[in-house]
């Protein structure tokens, strides 16, 4: 089995992205781990201790076991030497075998540079004779989920269907109230992402669907996955 690698650039990233992928992966007997670069405040009525409570509680309904929080800066996220170190002892201490990181392209500075960052620790997390904690790893695959503030369409490599999941995820993603829903004044938005699942879904021919992007050639061991 594999041990999956999530990095979001704030918590409810990974949920609003992959939350039905975690949830499959974890069905199928994979190890997922969710690493938040930073704790995502401050935020309009949001505080470090509730959204730290409502990262449990999504992390519970996910069945995630496993979540890392940085506290690297909100808002001002940057890839830095320093961050790089941060995130490849991550890397070194999770040794992943799939990494998954934000799109490259987003009007959020945060989202464009936790995918710099984390790529460049991917390849900082490898280097010997270093003061790094851990033994040196490099995970063999980097796919980019899509959190974003553009009004994107970008092809994706694949489409992974959490028809199944559907639900665990809008409700991983509710436990953030602070950040959706009546209180917050935006309970479309979980409309929204709940459509942009079923556009992804309506693709494949299924239910609900989740896009991810590889720069590299995706290559295929087992015909029975595909759909």
């Amino acid at each position: 089995m594999a041990v999956v690698l999530a990095i979001g650039p704030h918590p409810d990233d990974v949920e609003i992205a992959m939350g039905g992928t975690v949830c499959l992966l974890r069905a199928q007997g994979h190890e997922v781990v969710v690493c938040d670069l930073t704790d995502g405040e401050p935020t309009p009525i949001g505080s470090p201790e509730r959204r730290a409570a409502e990262t449990d509680e999504a992390s519970r309904l996910l069945g995630v076991r496993r979540r890392l929080t940085l506290r690297l800066p909100n808002r001002f996220l940057q890839d830095t030497i320093e961050a790089r170190l941060q995130v490849a002892e991550v890397i070194r201490q999770v040794r992943p075998d799939v990494l998954f990181v934000p799109y490259w392209v987003d009007a959020h500075p945060d989202h464009v540079a936790a995918c710099a960052l984390a790529e460049a620790a991917r390849f900082t997390a490898k280097l010997t004779r270093t003061s790094m904690q851990g033994e040196p790893h490099y995970p063999d695959r980097v796919f980019h989920f899509f959190s974003t503030h553009y009004r994107l369409h970008v092809k994706p490599s694949f489409i992974v269907d959490i028809s199944d999941h559907i639900e665990t995820k809008m409700a991983a993603i509710a436990a953030y109230a602070s950040q959706f829903g009546d209180e917050r004044g935006n309970a479309a938005l979980l409309d929204a992402i709940r459509e942009t699942s079923a556009y992804w879904g309506r693709l494949i021919h299924r239910r609900y669907g989740e896009a991810f992007v590889c720069r590299e050639e995706i290559g295929i061991a087992r015909w029975d996955g595909l759909i």
